[in-house]
């Protein structure tokens, strides 16, 4: 799916050939780096994957059964349960475009990294305390079966506040730690490139054991009542990983912020639009900074390309510009105006996996309440509902192997292509893999109904009927959300690197966002005239085999547009040593 930029030639307004006749510097760095740390790419790697896996767990300490914690606990019915956790995790990763702009603007990786980390564990601190003292009584309530006493409104204040304080500070650190991972492996090098490509894989992976704990032993625990022990587990973990995080400050490599991208896109268009009658005349060239760096602080340059060449007005030199002081509002070089068409081709791809989002949090709602309602006892032990995501993550450990280890030695052979799979066409087998795993729920949900005795609230059948729906998420995790990080981060400009892997996150919040509007939506077409709808408070008395088979097509539709979008692309390319644009990384000139 993945093609090659069709270039064309640009000129700069300065003259190649230096007048003394010396050859022309071409040393261009790719990221200017304030400090270089002490030790290797991958040991200052790993602090921050432990960071990821122990920042993960805390995070999902509280989301894995928090749709329970409010059907039980709050009292609030299955669809304002299911919808609430919906809006609460697409706020997390919408907080991660903030975590984003700080971090690419001002602060840098490292720092909005341990502020946003320190967020989340007063966040937690919070949490503990209010369910401590206020929320459950008595204690032990909220097990399914003790009914917990009326909340108090500074109880339920204090909830809401400690639980956005949660998706506000792991929203803003998650994808400024992958970006600052990246940043420990020098594209210079061919080595470091790879090992950039297994970063990517392996922070994943890091999510997902983090992940596992609360999806076993925590969720177990918080399902018998046990919701405060879960709370501080939780909060304990997040200490452990800031503290794991700050110990590696000496070894970090740091790539200094490049400032506010809005001012700059803004710029483009602004310029764009009051030269919009200007033409480039035969012969006249566009404007680019001389020397090998860009007119963006720690940024390279970036190749033009004839995509969108209405936005090249903003870099035609007029004799406007020529006279007196040039304003960056008037005038804009070749780098900042391909800066602004970057973000431009990613955001269609961008919200083709929006869809596919809708499907991977029915695991934290809508899969959890199918679960709460099907049989889940083994003698006297009872498998909480919450628990079965152990499948997905364990599909996603597995998967994450088989890739790198066996799909990419022989897709490489094959394609030609040293990763296997490009990033776009790993998106695309996720948006399969997500279609069929809402197909299978549906049929799980079908059968379960048909299970389901007169006057019995849960089904008879096992609840590990779940596994396939559970496992094929898992599977279209690795190539879905492995491929958007990878792709994002790639074809992201330099000057906001944390934003494009921000996206990934982004995408995912859209997503609970578009599924509880879908849900609203869908209940109110169907519980009309006293009918009880697709997703009722029984679950026996409704169709989500409907709901999910929904989904699926609307994923299915998704894929068709995602494929011509994905043929569509055309990559970045940036001015680096050794590439067939040479000329181009020179000092500004002519070519």
């Amino acid at each position: 799916m993945e093609t090659e930029p069709q270039g064309r030639e640009v000129q700069t307004i300065v003259d190649l050939e230096p007048a003394n006749n010396e050859e022309i510097n071409t040393d261009v760095k790719p990221k200017i780096r304030k400090r270089k740390g002490l030790g290797s790419s991958w040991s200052s790697a790993f602090l921050l994957l432990a960071n990821q896996a122990l920042a993960t767990l805390a995070f999902f300490g509280v989301g894995v059964n928090l749709v329970l914690f409010l059907t039980r606990v709050l009292e609030q019915s299955n669809a304002t349960a299911a919808n609430n956790v919906s809006i609460w995790t697409g706020t997390v990763y919408l907080c991660s475009l903030i975590g984003a702009f700080l971090s690419d603007s001002y602060w840098g990786r490292y720092l909005t990294c341990a502020l946003f980390q320190a967020v989340l564990v007063v966040g937690l601190v919070l949490l503990s305390i209010a369910s401590w003292l206020f929320l459950l009584n008595p204690k032990g309530c909220g097990d399914g079966k003790l009914e917990c006493d009326s909340k108090s409104s500074l109880g339920s204040a204090i909830f809401y506040l400690a639980i956005y304080l949660v998706a506000f500070g792991y929203g803003g650190h998650q994808p400024t730690l992958a970006t600052f991972g990246a940043d420990q492996f020098d594209e210079s090098t061919p080595e470091h490139r790879d090992d950039k490509s297994a970063f990517f894989c392996y922070f994943y992976f890091a999510l997902n054991v983090g992940s596992l704990f609360s999806n076993t032993i925590l969720v177990y625990y918080e399902d018998a009542g046990e919701w405060t022990l879960g709370f501080w587990v939780a909060t304990a973990s997040a200490v452990v990983g800031l503290t794991v995080f700050l110990l590696g400050t000496p070894a970090y490599t740091y790539v200094k912020p490049c400032g506010n991208p809005i001012p700059r896109v803004a710029q483009v268009f602004l310029a764009a639009c009051k030269k919009w009658k200007v033409k480039l005349k035969a012969g006249e060239s566009l404007f680019e900074v001389e020397g090998s760096q860009s007119a963006i602080k720690g940024s390279r340059k970036i190749m033009h390309t004839d995509e969108f060449m209405c936005l090249d007005k903003a870099a035609i030199m007029t004799e406007h510009d020529c006279h007196g002081r040039t304003s960056p509002w008037r005038l804009c070089s070749v780098t900042q105006v391909e800066e602004a068409k970057c973000i431009i081709r990613m955001l269609p791809i961008w919200l083709c996996t929006i869809v596919y989002s809708v499907v991977f949090t029915q695991m934290a709602s809508l899969f959890v309440e199918q679960g709460d309602v099907m049989h889940s006892h083994f003698g006297n032990f009872h498998l909480p509902a919450a628990s079965m995501s152990v499948f997905d993550i364990c599909s996603v450990l597995f998967c994450t192997g088989i890739y790198r280890q066996i799909l990419v030695p022989i897709a490489g052979k094959l394609s030609g292509n040293p990763k296997g799979l490009t990033e776009l066409q790993r998106m695309g087998v996720g948006l399969v893999i997500g279609m069929l795993a809402m197909v299978a729920a549906g049929l799980t949900e079908m059968e379960r109904l048909k299970r389901v005795e007169p006057g019995a609230a849960v089904s008879s059948l096992s609840i590990f009927w779940q596994i396939p729906q559970y496992v094929l998420v898992g599977a279209s995790e690795v190539f879905m959300y492995v491929g958007q990080l990878e792709f994002f981060n790639g074809q992201a400009p330099d000057g906001i690197k944390s934003f494009g892997s921000s996206l990934c996150m982004a995408s995912i919040s859209l997503g609970n966002f578009v599924s509880s509007l879908l849900v609203q939506m869908v209940m109110g077409i169907t519980a009309r005239n006293d009918k009880p709808g697709w997703i009722p408070e029984n679950l026996n008395e409704g169709h989500m085999d409907r709901f999910y088979f929904l989904i699926g097509l609307l994923t299915a539709v998704d894929f068709v547009v995602y494929v011509w979008c994905a043929r569509w692309y055309k990559c970045i390319k940036v001015g680096e040593i050794g590439d067939e644009d040479e000329d181009e990384v020179k000092g500004g000139g002519r070519v």
